[in-house]
């Protein structure tokens, strides 16, 4: 296929760029979510993982789904417990050097299959990021994925919350490439950084009730946008279940915001979406 007739194939397609689809609260209806997606024109998804026992999960979900699921491997910056407090909630603490062992070896055994790295990161909310060796182990974490990126020439996707700007001044001193920040929650000006080393931003679909975010879209080249949901966290409306079928909803405000068409929005992200994860390529041929 000519890159003329790739560029036609991506004219009203989108992808969602960050999704964890084998959450327990969207993997029993995957099947129906996915058929929802395509009835909104997303053809692909990227989906995340969160630590290591993660991985076979998203890579037989890929294998399940392979002509829309495309499976990124890595360790996120904060780690659930397995246990509850007394409210139910899950409680979560800072990622330990203990749960970067084996990482390397399952990412290099499966690099011909996965579409990126990710999910990995800062993340300095206080409620669990709470002492500076937290931070320097995190630090170190992302340090260890991005080198690891860079030597099997994979891309990176990249969680940065309550840490935007830390975030975008390491991967810059990194020389990290092909670098995608999702659900960014910094300031606009600190993204434009980010946009100066080439880095790209992907927009949530609760842009419809964020201002920063607002704020960011406007001030950002669309040639340096992608879509996502987050799904199943970060809903349109608070507190709901997400589902990449909702990343229609980015598209239609960047459009409003950037004052485009929003079949333009759609090509414009799909195509920046192939260019950072080229494995994404070969399921809109």
């Amino acid at each position: 296929m000519s890159d003329y007739d790739i560029k036609k194939s991506f004219l009203s397609v989108i992808i969602d760029v960050h999704t964890h689809l084998t959450d327990r609260l969207l993997i029993e209806d995957v099947r129906n979510i996915i058929d929802r997606a395509l009835q909104k024109d997303v053809r692909a998804a990227l989906v995340m993982t969160e630590k290591i026992t993660d991985f076979q999960c998203v890579l037989e979900l890929s294998e399940r789904y392979p002509k829309f699921v495309v499976p990124c491997l890595g360790v996120h910056p904060i780690q659930a417990t397995g246990q509850h407090d007394e409210k139910g909630i899950e409680i979560k603490r800072s990622v330990t050097v203990q749960d970067y062992y084996g990482v390397e070896e399952a990412i290099e055994k499966a690099m011909n299959v996965i579409g990126g790295i990710g999910e990995i990161g800062l993340d300095f909310s206080p409620r669990f990021c709470q002492t500076a060796d937290d931070k320097e182990v995190q630090k170190l974490i992302l340090t260890k994925q991005v080198h690891l990126a860079q030597k099997l020439n994979l891309p990176i996707n990249v969680h940065s919350r309550s840490a935007g700007k830390q975030t975008v001044q390491l991967l810059k001193e990194l020389g990290a490439q092909h670098v995608l920040l999702h659900a960014f929650d910094g300031r606009a000006s600190v993204a434009l950084e980010g946009v100066s080393s080439g880095f790209y931003f992907s927009v949530t679909a609760n842009i419809c009730r964020d201002p920063q975010l607002q704020k960011m879209v406007k001030m950002l080249p669309i040639e340096n946008l992608m879509v996502e949901t987050d799904s199943p966290a970060i809903a349109p409306l608070k507190g709901a279940v997400n589902e990449p079928a909702n990343v229609v909803i980015s598209c239609e405000h960047i459009a409003r915001i950037k004052k485009l068409d929003i079949e333009d929005v759609k090509r414009i992200t799909t195509e920046n979406a192939v260019k950072v994860f080229p494995k994404l390529k070969t399921l809109l041929q």
